[in-house]
């Protein structure tokens, strides 16, 4: 009796041939199969919102193969990915084979021989309202992307496109950019005293509470008549509080969290991090011919663990770090309200396979986040922390200074895994012993200045952090969501921080203004909430689009008579043309607001501009890089189609440019060049090359810096993952 297999990827395929034997016959679909079409929206609004689904390109060939296989076999099993995009993958398949009797769902949560054979032993029919579900969010895209995009297309510029979700996430960069600027610091001190007791120890405290009150200092110079308040006065050491504070290992990582965690432990972006994921849940070697999927399937929003895998990792605890380390109970964690559910969090398929065991068969960056995700799995059933808490209160005429310390006293889960940004804590070091009413000697007393600080920009992790606090996007979609706003140019990636380009201002401000529902953070998490309910049976799929059309033509119906059309829109300015006289005026395009000549087409001269906090328009300063050598005019900084170059501030008088050169070498030997910054065509990413091109090929990703490589005596030296490398080929030399 023969059997089809049906799965996503090639990789699953090899692994799963491992384990299955001559009876199975597995296939790949390498993805969906069948999507809306390209060129037409392929949703029939007055048939209740029918969509059109039709074969992807170059998808023919696969189905024929699946086809012809189903034909062969007595079941099919349709094991792709278990969530809703898996489950319209089923489906798809299902419908060009033929949906009978025979076809079945199998759900592999993770790709071991247990967890496989498991599965189809127990296979299920397809899953319909999770079908629906994301049927709808399908619907819901291409009703949203459809219909606004060619409208920005028309007022704005060709090619722009707007997205549901994609265009919150877009929104919350913007308004966490706008607090940033509209923010302003304040300045306040604080006064801390030195002391030293009887026994010689010092310590240092920070002044809390006068006659007590707190204390709130905004000047220096308030903090300068404090101190001579203090200084020369007898200090008494009045209250010594100590107290144990346990603290709770954290759950196994769900997909957000993982995002979150690799990106500030290891800085991998939230894509990176799922595709090294789905390399460890679709299988390994990890043996001379032993494959099987390292960890359980990597796109869940649940931390609920199966009860086996508990006892297993107890098992290990205890006897690889002793009894003291496993908890009386296991510890159970709780999912959030809007969690589905659906997967076990993430976890290693089997605990005993420890990071050691299979570091020899994995790439370093394979190797880290699995180490991470076991850790943090092993850590997650460990007992918790304890620590000492001392608070001492020194008090002097009515001052009252605070000193604070802590202790650990048992490393509990500490002792595997610590977590990337730990919460600050005061006085990690303990403070030396003291009695009450002892004397405390002030040996000094100074003022430090502080400034409040302004929230910090989103990061990749922390946008995704955002976007699940507040039910916005899927595990299966956090990652997308992120990457999406980038690759259209809307926001830049800026040392890690997420800003808006001036593109992606204006295309927010625009869908911001006229779509004001559609975008909102709190509505579209209400829409994630009814495709739960649909997936859960509890809603009709039909219905919950009715109600969303509604307010959606409501908003684009406005959108078409009133959004401005920037393209013909031209505004004249009180700024003359320092060339003619004529009054400037103000256009937009892709990198901002720039002036033009009123006088054109005989004057064609063009400046940059930008508006100033209360909207009104200036033209934008450039720095000057140096005098031209055909003209001397002044050099100054541009942004082309492949990156930053220099050219005549004189164009198109003078057409003179150069490459934009970042001040460093190159770093290959006897070649004079320097290193200049470019963009790639088809990525738009940035990389580094050499200005002597094509006499040098020297290219690099990597961003340069001060330094000569100690072992070559390479010039310049370039940051790798907080480490310094050295990126001649015959080199290799890195830091520790």
């Amino acid at each position: 009796m023969k059997a089809l297999v049906v799965v996503e990827s090639p990789t699953k395929v090899k692994t799963l041939s491992k384990f299955l034997g001559s009876d199975y016959v597995i296939k790949a679909t390498y993805g969906h199969v069948k999507d809306l079409p390209k060129s037409t929206m392929g949703v029939d609004v007055e048939k209740d919102f029918l969509p059109h689904f039709s074969v992807i390109k170059g998808k023919a060939k696969v189905i024929a193969e699946i086809k012809k296989a189903s034909r062969e076999a007595d079941h099919v099993y349709i094991g792709s990915d278990p969530d809703r995009e898996g489950e319209a993958i089923a489906f798809h398949v299902a419908e060009e084979i033929g949906n009978s009797d025979k076809v079945k769902r199998v759900l592999f949560h993770e790709i071991t021989e247990k967890g496989v054979k498991a599965a189809l032993k127990s296979p299920t029919d397809l899953n319909k309202d999770k079908y629906d579900a994301q049927k709808v969010r399908r619907i819901l895209d291409r009703l949203v992307g459809y219909e606004i995009s060619p409208l920005l297309w028309e007022r704005v510029k060709y090619g722009l496109s707007a997205g549901r979700v994609q265009s919150v996430a877009l929104r919350l960069v913007s308004e966490r950019e706008d607090a940033i600027n509209a923010f302003v610091k304040e300045e306040y001190w604080t006064v801390e005293g030195d002391f030293r007791l009887a026994s010689g120890n010092t310590f240092g405290a920070k002044l809390e509470r006068i006659d007590g009150a707190k204390v709130k200092i905004a000047t220096g110079d308030e903090a300068d008549r404090l101190k001579a308040q203090i200084e020369g006065r007898t200090f008494v050491i009045t209250s010594i509080e100590e107290k144990d504070r346990y603290t709770m290992p954290q759950p196994v990582f769900k997909t957000a969290s993982l995002q979150q965690e690799a990106s500030g432990k290891l800085r991998f972006s939230p894509k990176k991090t799922m595709l090294l994921a789905q390399k460890l849940y679709e299988g390994l070697d990890i043996a001379r011919g032993r494959t099987t999927g390292l960890i359980t399937y990597m796109r869940t929003d649940s931390v609920r663990v199966a009860d086996e895998a508990v006892q297993d990792v107890r098992k290990l605890i205890g006897k690889q770090f002793g009894a003291d380390y496993v908890p009386h109970r296991p510890n159970v964690f709780k999912n959030s309200k809007s969690a589905q559910d659906a997967h076990e969090g993430i976890r290693p398929t089997d605990v005993t396979l420890t990071p050691e065991k299979v570091k020899a068969h994995l790439d370093k960056d394979l190797y880290n986040l699995y180490e991470m995700i076991w850790k943090r799995f092993v850590a997650s059933q460990m007992a918790r922390e304890k620590r000492l808490i001392r608070t001492v209160e020194i008090k002097g005429n009515g001052f009252v200074f605070v000193a604070r310390g802590s202790l650990v006293l048992f490393d509990g889960f500490t002792k595997v895994y610590e977590r990337a940004e730990r919460g600050e804590e005061e006085g990690q070091m303990d403070l030396p012993p003291m009695k009450e009413g002892e004397t405390a000697e002030l040996l000094g007393v100074q003022g430090s200045q502080h400034f409040t600080m302004p929230p910090p920009y989103y990061t990749e992790a922390s946008l995704i952090k955002t976007l699940e606090a507040n039910g916005v996007g899927r595990p299966s979609t956090y990652a997308s969501i992120v990457g999406t706003v980038e690759d259209r140019g809307y926001v830049k990636k800026d040392k890690g921080r997420l800003m808006m380009t001036p593109l992606g201002k204006t295309v927010n401000n625009m869908v911001t203004e006229f779509f004001p529902r559609v975008i909102d953070v709190d509505f579209t998490a209400v829409m994630e909430e009814h495709l739960d309910r649909i997936e859960d049976a509890q809603e009709g799929w039909v219905e919950s689009l009715r109600e969303f059309y509604a307010i959606f033509q409501k908003e684009l119906s406005s959108a078409k008579q009133k959004m401005t059309n920037l393209k013909k829109e031209e505004k004249v300015t009180d700024i003359l043309c320092d060339k003619c006289g004529k009054p400037m005026l103000l256009r937009w395009g892709k990198n901002g607001e720039y002036l033009v000549c009123s006088g054109r087409p005989q004057c064609k001269n063009k400046k940059n501009a930008q508006l100033d906090a209360q909207g009104n328009v200036e033209i934008k300063q450039e720095e000057s890089k140096g005098q031209c050598p055909n003209c001397g005019g002044d050099l100054v900084e541009r942004m082309g189609r492949f990156g930053r170059f220099i050219a005549c501030s004189t164009y198109p008088a003078c057409k003179y440019t150069r490459p934009y050169t970042l001040g460093f070498p190159c770093p290959n030997p006897d070649c004079t060049g320097e290193l200049v910054e470019k963009v790639s065509k088809k990525k738009k990413k940035k990389f580094y090359g050499c200005s002597k091109f094509p006499e040098c090929t020297f290219v690099t990703g990597l961003p340069p810096k001060e330094g000569a490589c100690p072992n070559c005596g390479a010039r310049v030296l370039f940051s790798y993952r907080n480490k310094n490398v050295c990126a001649r080929k015959d080199c290799g030399w890195k830091s520790a």
